[in-house]
C-alpha cells in the first residue's frame, strides 16, 4: 500500500484521497472490477452499523479489526513486487497469497486502475480506503513502539476525506472506521515491494478501513 505505498503508506508514502470501485460478480466465485478514482457524493447513504459491515467493536472471525488490518500488511508485503496486487493495474495477481475467511483488496500507486479478479462465495472482503504504515526497517531512526505509533498517527492524520461506495451508495461513518494496529511482524523476501534488503522487522498501521461481512450471490459495486 507510507492503501500499499512501498515507503509511508499503501497509500501508500504519499497522502492522497481515494476510493475504491469494485466490481463483484458470484456464481460460485465472486468477480471483482475494482476502480481507484475520486467520487462525488451520492444521494444515499449507508449506515457503517447496519449489516453490511462489521462493527469496529466487533471480532470478525476471532480476531479484532487491528489484528485483521495488521494481517492485511503482512499478507502485502510477503508477495514479491511483479505479483503484487498493488502493482497490478488488471487484476490477474489478486489471488496471490489469499487464504482464510476474509478476502484482501488494495489500491494502487498514485493512479487509477480497473481490475476484475475472481473471489470464491463466502469471503468477506477487506480493503484500505487509505492508511499509513511505519516500520522499523523503513525508519532505522524509530526506536520503540511508541515512536512506530506516532510516525504512523502523525502521516494518517494529515488525509482530509474519505469516501466508500457500496453498490453506489455512499458508506457513512467511515470516521469511526479509522483503526491503528497493534505492534505486528511482517516478513520482506527477496524482490519486495518496499526495495529493502529481505527481513523481519515490526511495524503499526493506522489507516481508515472497510470490512464488509460476505456479500450475497450476484453483482456488486464497492
Amino acid at each position: 500500500m507510507k492503501v500499499i505505498q512501498p515507503h509511508k503508506n499503501l497509500t501508500l508514502s504519499y497522502i492522497i484521497r481515494r476510493v475504491v470501485l469494485i466490481f463483484i460478480v458470484i456464481a460460485g466465485i465472486i468477480s471483482i472490477v475494482s476502480i481507484l478514482h475520486y467520487v462525488h457524493a451520492q444521494a444515499n447513504s449507508i449506515n457503517t452499523n447496519e449489516t453490511q459491515v462489521f462493527a469496529t467493536d466487533s471480532k470478525p472471525y476471532g480476531l479484532t479489526y487491528g489484528e485483521w488490518t495488521a494481517k492485511w500488511w503482512q499478507w502485502a508485503y510477503s508477495v514479491s513486487k511483479n505479483v503484487n496486487p498493488s502493482y497490478d493495474d488488471t487484476g490477474r495477481y489478486c489471488s496471490e497469497g489469499q487464504n482464510g475467511p476474509v478476502w484482501f483488496l488494495t489500491g494502487s500507486y498514485k493512479h487509477k486502475v480497473d481490475r476484475y479478479c475472481n473471489i470464491p462465495a463466502g469471503k468477506s472482503v477487506l480493503f484500505t480506503i487509505l492508511n499509513s504504515e511505519c516500520s522499523f526497517a523503513e525508519f532505522p531512526n524509530l526506536k520503540t513502539e511508541q515512536d512506530l505509533r506516532k510516525c504512523a498517527k502523525e502521516m494518517q492524520d494529515s488525509v482530509i476525506q474519505v469516501q466508500a461506495i457500496v453498490n453506489g451508495v455512499n458508506v457513512m461513518g467511515l470516521d469511526k472506521y479509522r483503526i491503528q494496529s497493534p505492534l505486528f511482524n511482517f516478513t520482506l523476501g527477496r524482490n519486495n515491494i518496499l526495495g529493502l534488503p529481505a527481513q523481519t522487522t515490526q511495524a503499526v498501521s493506522d489507516g481508515n478501513w472497510v470490512f464488509l461481512k460476505p456479500l450475497p450471490v450476484g453483482k456488486h459495486a464497492v
